[in-house]
């Protein structure tokens, strides 16, 4: 039989930025780093920052060569993207991450880090995150959103992620929220990710208040400070939150919807705003903040990897 594995290394692969950390069998995180991605810089940079993630964190526990993680048994991967599960492959990718699509996580982490790997969508990851470590724990039928530089998704039911025939279950991001609206870069117009990721507030602020923002952070601080542009830049993105919520609600039923990703880590301002248009539109399912904030995709990839070394 083989020696129970004590550490695994659990890494997020986003448009914005890499994040990595080393995650014991509790869920607890051991040490951590971030890197921007750069994404820009295409497939191949984006996989040196990776490259570099890991063998930092090796790096501090002392273990600098290749072929030789005697404390770190095995490497899961989050990244952007549909993700053939079986396969480790990158099936489907956006031009948030360019050049992406057909890239074999698994193998390329096999070749070049000499590790065991297993890949899945970030936003799986991070539902699995917070059903294992955070607010999700308990439940066994949950629907996780994130809302970061795209819009992700996935559901669980009895415990199980629901990944979809064609890796796609739980996109919420490109479901039509408004026929004919917006352009997306999958091909199709109207996706909610044009109208709800952090991206589309941002255009939303620079729209409306005719400021050239840098960050969704910004609207947020000026609301907070009580700028009734912003203020009202906020209530329509949550109006239009609070009906992806309701479409995904209705038909799921879960016990609960977890929003998650980077503008929900700055949500203090403009939650009460979502609650007010859940509440009119009627929604009884709980909604609630992811607990793990910008870890969750990260401690969800440790969890694959712990998966993988037990089957």
């Amino acid at each position: 039989m083989a020696a129970a594995v004590n550490r695994v290394i659990g890494i997020d692969i986003g448009g914005t930025s890499v994040k990595a950390a080393i995650v014991a069998p509790d869920g607890s995180v051991l040490d951590e780093i971030r890197l921007d991605t750069d994404a820009s810089r295409g497939r191949e940079w984006v996989l040196s920052r990776v490259s570099e993630s890991v063998l930092g964190l090796l790096r501090s526990f002392g273990d600098t060569s290749i072929g030789a993680h005697i404390d770190v048994g095995a490497l899961g991967i989050a990244t952007a993207g549909r993700v053939n599960v079986e396969s480790g492959e990158v099936v489907y990718a956006t031009d948030n991450l360019p050049g992406w699509q057909g890239t074999s996580l698994v193998t390329w982490a096999r070749e070049k880090l000499a590790l065991r790997a297993v890949a899945d969508n970030d936003a799986n990851a991070a539902l699995l995150g917070e059903a294992w470590q955070g607010a999700g724990k308990g439940k066994r039928r949950l629907v996780m959103l994130t809302l970061g530089t795209g819009v992700g998704g996935a559901y669980m039911e009895n415990g199980h992620l629901c990944r979809g025939t064609h890796w796609s279950g739980g996109d919420w991001g490109h479901s039509i929220l408004f026929p004919g609206g917006h352009p997306c870069n999958c091909g199709k117009k109207g996706c909610a990710e044009q109208y709800v990721s952090g991206s589309a507030l941002l255009r939303r602020g620079r729209e409306h208040v005719g400021k050239m923002y840098r960050s969704g952070n910004e609207i947020v601080k000026e609301a907070a400070y009580g700028n009734q542009e912003a203020i009202q830049v906020l209530d329509d993105y949550t109006a239009d939150l609070a009906v992806l919520l309701s479409n995904i609600s209705v038909p799921l039923d879960p016990e609960a919807i977890i929003v998650g990703g980077g503008v929900a880590d700055a949500a203090e301002v403009w939650w009460p705003m979502l609650e007010k248009h859940l509440h009119q539109l009627g929604i009884q399912t709980e909604v609630s903040r992811a607990l793990l904030g910008n870890r969750a995709g990260i401690i969800g990839a440790a969890r694959l990897a712990f998966e993988m070394t037990e089957s």
